[in-house]
């Protein structure tokens, strides 16, 4: 992590209206509450919902918790991204494998010095939910929504951890 510009996270699911809105509002949160300089926004591989709102049940939900997702519109993951965030989350394995394989066409595109993301699961650090996806709510019930909140929650808290620790290796 630079301390000159500010560290650059993107939250990444397929159709970037329930998942990754919900881990973008929740990553940030707690980034901000640690005081730590770091940009969060989200993504999906799809295409599916352009500039649409988040899931009105994500939103309904998040709110509950005091996280407000109203202002979010979805849009799709691009090659771009490589060169312009640090890291890259994606929520499920699938959504990891096509976020690997857009990185292998940002890396035909652009030189390799130019990639700056790496990719990691959401739930990578977590002591929870350890590497486990972020079930997809949205043909579920409304436990699935309060499910993607407990763990967005969790996998935030063990990535502030890892932000802060890079923070302090930065700084010796």
């Amino acid at each position: 992590m630079s301390s000159h510009s500010p560290y650059k996270v993107l939250c990444v699911c397929l159709g970037n209206i329930c998942r990754s809105p919900t881990a973008e509002v929740v990553l940030r949160h707690f980034c901000d509450a640690h005081q730590l300089d770091i940009v969060v926004d989200s993504a999906g591989t799809s295409n599916y919902h352009p500039n649409k709102a988040p899931d009105p049940r994500s939103q309904q939900h998040a709110l509950k918790r005091g996280y407000d997702l109203s202002t979010l519109r979805a849009r799709q993951l691009t090659t771009q991204d490589f060169l312009e965030f640090d890291l890259i989350l994606a929520m499920d394995h699938e959504n990891f494998k096509n976020i690997q394989s857009l990185k292998q066409k940002a890396l035909n595109q652009y030189k390799t010095h130019q990639i700056r993301a790496s990719v990691a699961l959401m739930s990578e650090h977590d002591p929870v939910y350890k590497q486990q996806a972020l079930p997809d709510p949205y043909y579920g019930e409304t436990d699935g929504f309060e499910r993607v909140l407990d763990q967005c929650e969790s996998s935030a808290k063990a990535w502030v951890q890892m932000f802060k620790q890079q923070i302090r290796t930065v700084d010796q």
